[in-house]
């Protein structure tokens, strides 16, 4: 049997609920860690799960250059910051090893999509997760011109552009 890991991104303890330890090894990343500021609630929170047995870990460069690659192909990379891209690049990097086996706990919806692109698991604890998979791209407003890589501001007219879903495949 493969051992369990959860991984948890910043909004999994920003919910403030419940993340239970029970013969489930829970970590995340450094990037996730610095994203919670000494003091609050929050950080109370966090500091209580590495107690009871959160631990924190850094991804390996080249699982975090996969996810950067399969983030500009989605048109999620605008989306995502640096802890959005570690939670998912650890999961890359546990799967790896044969008798493990990486959960992404998350709400964040662009985190899902990368995850569901990637083939990892996620679950939700707060909201619905995704239905579908997108790729995005980025549509100029005022020339109507149509970019695959998220580009914000139009070569050809100067405005700013907004992105929009290309395709939706359903999960």
């Amino acid at each position: 049997m493969k051992k369990q890991f959860f991984i948890i991104d910043t909004s999994a303890i920003l919910s403030g609920k419940p993340i239970r330890l029970d013969n489930i090894s829970i970590v995340t990343t450094p990037a996730v860690s610095n994203e919670l500021s000494p003091g609050g609630r929050d950080f109370r929170t966090f500091e209580l799960l590495k107690e009871t047995g959160l631990t924190i870990r850094a991804p390996s460069k080249e699982a975090i250059n996969r996810v950067k690659k399969t983030t500009q192909e989605t048109g999620d990379d605008s989306r995502l910051s640096l802890a959005d891209i570690e939670i998912v690049a650890l999961a890359i990097d546990i799967n790896k090893e044969s008798d493990q086996e990486a959960t992404i706990l998350t709400d964040d919806y662009s985190i899902q999509n990368i995850a569901s692109t990637l083939q990892i698991k996620f679950q939700v604890f707060s909201q619905k997760g995704i239905t579908k998979k997108f790729k995005w791209v980025s549509r100029c407003p005022g020339c109507k011109k149509q970019f695959n890589e998220i580009t914000k501001i139009c070569p050809v007219c100067g405005t700013i552009t907004k992105s929009y879903p290309l395709h939706k495949k359903n999960l």
